[in-house]
């Protein structure tokens, strides 16, 4: 059987991904260094068949042990340093990770033949402020942290390996990612963060004036984007959005009415790196991908709300 690789496949969207290429049959070998990713997250999978290896994407040598031993056709390369305000303050740390462990794999990809290299780009942090909303990919990237440039130059190096190495490939650029398994103890994340304090009744702060426009996409939709990307979309860079943009006071009123929580929030200084407004046009997802955001934003926090509830409930 052909065996597909993720990395990052032991973090929030590569979790959720594995289980789905599970479900369709797919042998999967996943990388995942756990500096963000949990093992709670792949060990069902592990059972399930799954291989893992604890490595980081940046350990060149060890990628290319794996990739002689396995021969991946299919890479998922989700694997990153995914905090804005980390990167402001440690550039040159999110540049090795996320550019040169980018290289790694897609000089790897060349080496051993991968068939496909799909790549999890970011859509808010690429195209910057001050632009058309919702936000189509023909718009010139602008991005104001080293998060959104590490991630610009990545695609670039992707379509280098593309146009120069015969490379099949797609970039998708997610809006802001939420769902099971999402760290709510990370920098990343405002409905994980939100929804585990609102459910320990903990105080709850909001970063800045709370009217940070992003563009909300459930992760099982996120998901079914890769899937589809293993087939469609070659030499494309696509949105993965809803085109829907929520403040984040709407957010937090959204959560408390599910939650049940009672107490207001308390607003902080705001984040640097942070983009006013983020709401992606999904229309080429629809034409290239035959994809849509299938999962509205209410009922996607309310499975999010559940799972934690759930998680929550098994822990005590």
């Amino acid at each position: 059987m052909d065996n597909v690789l993720v990395t990052g496949g032991a973090g929030f969207i590569g979790s959720n991904l594995v289980k789905r290429l599970l479900e369709l049959g797919k042998s999967v070998v996943v990388v995942d260094n756990l500096s963000s990713g949990k093992i709670e997250n792949i060990g069902p999978f592990i059972e399930k068949g799954a291989l893992f290896y604890e490595h980081d994407v940046t350990d060149e040598e060890m990628l290319k042990r794996i990739f002689l031993l396995h021969k991946p056709k299919i890479i998922f390369h989700l694997a990153a340093q995914a905090s804005v305000s980390k990167s402001v303050r440690e550039p040159d740390f999110d540049a090795k990770v996320n550019i040169f462990g980018s290289l790694n794999l897609l000089k790897l990809s060349v080496e051993y033949g991968v068939e496909k290299f799909i790549f999890s780009s970011t859509g808010g942090a690429i195209y910057g402020d001050d632009v058309e909303i919702p936000t189509p990919e023909t718009t010139c990237p602008s991005p104001i942290s080293p998060y959104g440039i590490a991630k610009l130059s990545t695609e670039k190096y992707v379509g280098f390996f593309g146009k120069e190495k015969g490379l099949r490939y797609t970039c998708l650029r997610y809006g802001n990612v939420y769902g099971p398994r999402q760290d709510p103890y990370g920098e990343a994340g405002v409905v994980a963060i939100f929804t585990e304090r609102m459910l320990k009744g903990e105080d709850v702060t909001i970063n800045g004036d709370g009217e940070y426009i992003r563009d909300y996409v459930y992760v099982e939709d996120v998901v079914e984007a890769n899937i589809s990307a293993m087939e469609r979309g070659d030499g494309e860079v696509i949105n993965i959005g809803t085109g829907i943009g929520t403040s984040v006071n709407e957010l937090f009123r959204i959560l408390k009415d599910i939650t049940g929580y009672e107490k207001d929030p308390i607003y902080g200084p705001p984040r640097p790196g942070d983009l006013r407004r983020s709401v992606l046009d999904w229309r080429k997802a629809k034409e290239v991908l035959n994809w849509e955001p299938k999962v509205s934003l209410r009922e996607g926090l309310e499975r999010t709300v559940e799972w934690f509830r759930r998680r929550g409930d098994q822990s005590s």
